[in-house]
């Protein structure tokens, strides 16, 4: 069995929980204060309050006059998690070289619970800065990485996590019909890349391809990730799909068999 499913514990600490519910609300908020939490959570003020001074005491809130804030200490946890992480040390040089190759923003995306993840990102001289960073948490469905993982899983957990996670629309471009989505996800299966244009958002485009094991199921994508005002068409369908299937090959090669 390849899939990994989260088992829902027999005995949840319900403190526990809510602590985590907490630091999810004020990182998907950037920052909020005590009433925003407490209007999103089935417990008080004063319990809210209680579990972020505790969260500010063992560093992993601060405050910031009426607004809480992720603290560094989540910075550690998330560094040895990722470095812990084997494709992300079989991938990272290879996405360096990528970044300086095109220019542009490389990526390296990581499914969990059905939502990506970026585990990585290296900048070229002309690379766009957006709203992404290593640890951001995206839909699967409206990025050209995330449709390159979707595109090689069974049609079963695609259902399921589009079930989970929904198809919400980002901008005029996103796919939000699921017919239309499985359609693209057979060419993309079919060409071996995927192509984000303007899909989340509005402006960026972007190419990618999948990091497969040795059963042809994903265990990641790539991506270059660029402005649409400065690609022409032939780069974005000839050059860079040839650039990121070049580096997905090296990385499934390197991850698979060394």
């Amino acid at each position: 069995m390849h899939r990994e499913t989260m088992a829902e514990p027999k005995h949840p600490v319900r403190t526990v929980d809510r602590a985590m519910e907490i630091v999810e609300i004020i990182q998907e908020l950037d920052g909020a204060g005590v009433s925003e939490i407490a209007e999103q959570v089935d417990i008080g003020k004063s319990a809210v309050h209680n579990h972020l001074n505790t969260l500010v005491n063992r560093e992993y809130l601060v405050k910031e006059g009426d607004e809480y804030q992720i603290g560094l200490s989540f910075l550690g946890l998330g560094a040895y998690a990722r470095d812990r992480t084997q494709i992300y040390e079989t991938a990272r040089s290879e996405i360096d070289k990528l970044a300086n190759e095109t220019g542009e923003l490389a990526n390296l995306l990581v499914e969990k619970n059905g939502m990506g993840i970026y585990l990585y990102q290296a900048q070229g001289q002309n690379a766009v800065e957006l709203d992404t960073h290593e640890g951001k948490q995206v839909r699967l469905h409206c990025t050209g990485l995330g449709k390159s993982i979707l595109a090689f899983r069974p049609r079963d957990e695609v259902t399921e996590i589009l079930d989970k996670h929904g198809m919400p629309k980002m901008t005029e471009q996103t796919i939000t019909d699921r017919d239309q989505l499985f359609n693209e996800l057979d060419q993309i299966r079919e060409q071996k890349y995927a192509v984000d244009n303007e899909e989340r958002l509005a402006g960026l485009c972007c190419v990618s391809a999948p990091i497969t094991n040795g059963e042809e199921r994903s265990i990641g994508a790539i991506s270059v990730a660029c402005p649409v005002h400065r690609i022409s068409e032939e780069r974005f369908y000839e050059e860079l799909p040839d650039a990121v299937l070049g580096t997905a090959n090296v990385i499934e090669l390197e991850h698979n068999y060394s």
